[in-house]
């Protein structure tokens, strides 16, 4: 870690253990509302993205307009959903403190989500205290992820050179961002196959937050 002057995590998949539930709420709301799709559909068009990101897919497989009022009450599904079920991903809290002291602190959460839901789930799960306000979403930004915006707003924010950060992600939008902003990705995969990050100058795959504890 001595190469490192900073941390910057992505959320969801990362810290917490939401895209199952996320996704599967999206699925629900999308086939109620006209798109008929497998989760592991579900999974394969929104992980790592914004919903609003896909909006013209939505539109065109729903024939319906993707208004506010449909984005609000899916936020509400999904969140109480998240407060019903919602896990931090094994290990982590031990990794996230141990990082913490390693870099003096400069740890942010850069995530793709909206930044209620981040902030909502790292208080849910006891991290937010490690983040403090150094929380950045894409949606607060000009370009989501895989644009680097919301590493480079992250490392800015800490006062560290993005270069010598590393990022740590889960999909292959998200370490898009973190190469494209010009920091080292290492590729959390609890499965072990990396398959996620092929073709990707992902540094380091990892399966299990202990590895971080080095």
């Amino acid at each position: 870690m001595t190469q490192f002057d900073g941390v910057l995590f992505d959320c969801d998949g990362v810290l917490v253990d939401s895209e199952p539930i996320t996704n599967g709420v999206l699925r629900e709301v999308l086939n109620e509302s006209g798109w008929a799709l497998t989760q592991a559909e579900c999974m394969q068009i929104f992980i790592g993205k914004a919903v609003r990101d896909e909006r013209a897919r939505i539109e065109a497989e729903t024939g319906k307009p993707l208004t506010e009022e449909w984005m609000q009450a899916f936020y509400a599904r999904r969140n109480a959903r998240l407060l019903a079920e919602l896990k931090a991903v094994d290990g982590v809290h031990e990794a996230v403190a141990q990082l913490h002291g390693r870099v003096g602190g400069r740890i942010a959460c850069a995530s793709g989500a909206d930044r209620a839901k981040v902030v909502m789930q790292l208080e849910h799960v006891g991290l937010a205290s490690w983040f403090g306000d150094a929380v950045f979403s894409g949606h607060d930004l000009p370009r989501s992820k895989p644009a680097p915006d919301v590493y480079l707003a992250a490392a800015a924010h800490l006062g560290v050179d993005p270069r010598r950060c590393l990022v740590i992600e889960d999909t292959a939008p998200g370490a898009q961002a973190g190469l494209a902003a010009g920091a080292t990705v290492w590729g959390y995969c609890p499965e072990g196959h990396g398959r996620a990050f092929q073709g990707l100058a992902v540094a380091r795959v990892f399966s299990h937050m202990r590895e971080l504890r080095v």
